[in-house]
């Protein structure tokens, strides 16, 4: 199911090439594709350590966290920020996170791709993710997302359900 991923938003699309090609024309960066898309950032691992070096502008973050079924509180906690400061960003208007959390916003956007891609509705992805789950130590798969070992396992049981394989 994982081919039928979502199909984003334009404004995504094309927010995502405009910072690529920033980033490109800053960092000295050959792009292969010129107008890249999210899921083409996505995909390109080397692209994504460059974006992540660069620092990920509040505006993609914004158009990312409507995509995903996440509230401002599991953002900050995914983070490890106080929503108070994600607030102050957001009325800064032109924040640019830093490495560690350009990072983790693009571990969450992967997750949620994935999960997407999978579940019949962004609803009940997030309905899975607040349910415990036996695979995963009886630990809901939402808590499990605040580190990359937790992502990790997130992502193969999502994979392990895309695939038919129910624990």
């Amino acid at each position: 199911m994982i081919e039928d991923a979502p199909q984003y938003p334009n404004q995504l699309n094309e927010a995502v090439a405009t910072y690529v090609n920033h980033m490109e024309a800053q960092r000295n960066l050959k792009v292969a594709h010129k107008k890249i898309s999210y899921d083409g950032l996505l995909n390109d691992r080397m692209l994504l350590v460059e974006a992540i070096t660069a620092g990920l502008p509040l505006s993609i973050f914004n158009l990312i966290r409507k995509e995903a079924p996440f509230s401002d509180e599991d953002w900050a906690g995914f983070l490890d920020i106080s929503k108070r400061s994600l607030d102050r960003f957001k009325a800064q208007g032109d924040h640019i996170f830093k490495a560690s959390h350009s990072e983790k916003i693009f571990e969450i956007a992967e997750v949620t791709r994935l999960g997407k891609g999978i579940f019949d509705t962004v609803h009940d992805f997030y309905d899975w993710l607040n349910s415990t789950n036996f695979a995963l130590g009886n630990y809901k798969p939402i808590t499990l997302l605040s580190n990359s070992y937790g992502k990790e396992l997130v992502v193969h049981e999502l994979h392990a359900i895309d695939q038919g394989i129910f624990v």
